[in-house]
């Protein structure tokens, strides 16, 4: 365990953890998620990591994991605005973002704001959309605001974006842009749930009526979230944690230098985006587990979430079926633990 009072900033991370309320910490908003969401607690474990480090999540797995039941029952249980939107390859840019009406009678043109100016947006098979409304979805998803005719307006605070996309079905699917893929905090597969977490739904009242009220009004609010990202941020990272993750990210860029054989297995290696954002959810996941600092543990579970869709395996790794989590495995089994 890393020593905590060397520094004014840890001594700051000791005394917010310690004022987190046990009704007001992210377990609780755990225990309160799975109440209504059965067999996919990884899953929700993801979107608070999200919602704590302020990043957008791309979700994929089949249809019908509960994917959509788990953001709208996120935005009930924080009181936040939820929007579903499918993309679909007929969507236009105004679809999304708004447009702008010319009123012959007033001689102005009128802005009519669209489904995105929420604080929890579900892009629905987002690889279903072209690529203008890919761009239009790029800003607001890295400067979190939408650019309408002359006039640029902020997004709601806060506002993240959970998208969904489809494995198996490829048919009518845009490649999501690397750029794009790179402003996406995690990449969560949703996997079936276990039988025994599959016969405990089964007896879940919602499964009757899944648009029914939640049964407790909201446990909390948008200025509850922010003084848990606070918290969050406040999360003490010792010196050498914050090498091991630069190790780790650097790997997947020049592993010959860390004496890994992977040099013509990667394309592509993770940005320097992909390093803050693994800092930023292992602190999410520290707070998460009651924890005022960040251990190499917190790193090796959430390193795969935050990278996978950052490194690009090269044609010799598809040929060979290595895929991104495979190598990120075998980085993560060499490069050395702090």
């Amino acid at each position: 365990m890393p020593i905590l009072k060397t520094s004014r900033g840890a001594l700051e991370s000791i005394s917010l953890a310690m004022s987190i309320r046990p009704d007001d910490s992210p377990r609780r908003l755990l225990e309160h998620l799975e109440a209504e969401v059965v067999g996919q607690t990884d899953l929700l474990l993801g979107l608070i990591v999200a919602l704590l480090a302020d990043g957008h999540v791309l979700l994929e797995g089949v249809p019908g994991l509960a994917k959509t039941r788990a953001v709208r029952v996120l935005a009930q249980a924080l009181d936040l605005r939820f929007q579903r939107v499918p993309f679909t390859p007929d969507l236009l840019p105004a679809d999304l973002t708004g447009t702008q009406i010319y009123r012959p009678s007033t001689g102005e043109f009128e802005t009519r704001v669209g489904p995105i100016f929420t604080n929890l947006l579900l892009a629905d098979e987002i690889n279903r959309a072209p690529a203008k409304v890919q761009s239009a979805l790029l800003e607001a998803m890295q400067e979190r605001q939408v650019t309408l005719g002359e006039q640029t307006r902020p997004l709601p605070e806060p506002f993240l974006v959970l998208a969904t996309q489809n494995p198996i079905e490829h048919e009518g699917t845009y490649p999501l842009p690397e750029a794009q893929l790179d402003r996406f905090l995690l990449k969560l597969i949703v996997k079936y749930p276990s039988r025994t977490a599959e016969r405990a739904l089964l007896d879940l009242p919602s499964v009757v009526d899944e648009d029914r009220p939640p049964p407790t009004p909201p446990a909390w609010n948008a200025a509850d979230l922010k003084t848990l990202r606070a918290h969050a941020r406040a999360v003490h990272v010792a010196p050498p944690i914050k090498d091991y993750i630069l190790d780790v990210a650097r790997a997947t860029r020049s592993p010959a230098e860390y004496g890994l054989d992977l040099a013509p297995l990667i394309e592509l290696g993770v940005s320097p985006r992909a390093t803050i954002s693994l800092l930023r959810a292992a602190r999410a996941w520290a707070l998460i587990q009651q924890r005022d600092y960040v251990t190499p543990a917190d790193v090796k579970r959430l390193a795969p979430d935050v990278f996978r869709h950052r490194l690009i395996p090269s044609f010799e790794a598809e040929a060979e079926g290595i895929d991104a989590d495979s190598l990120l495995q075998r980085i993560l089994d060499h490069v050395p633990i702090p």
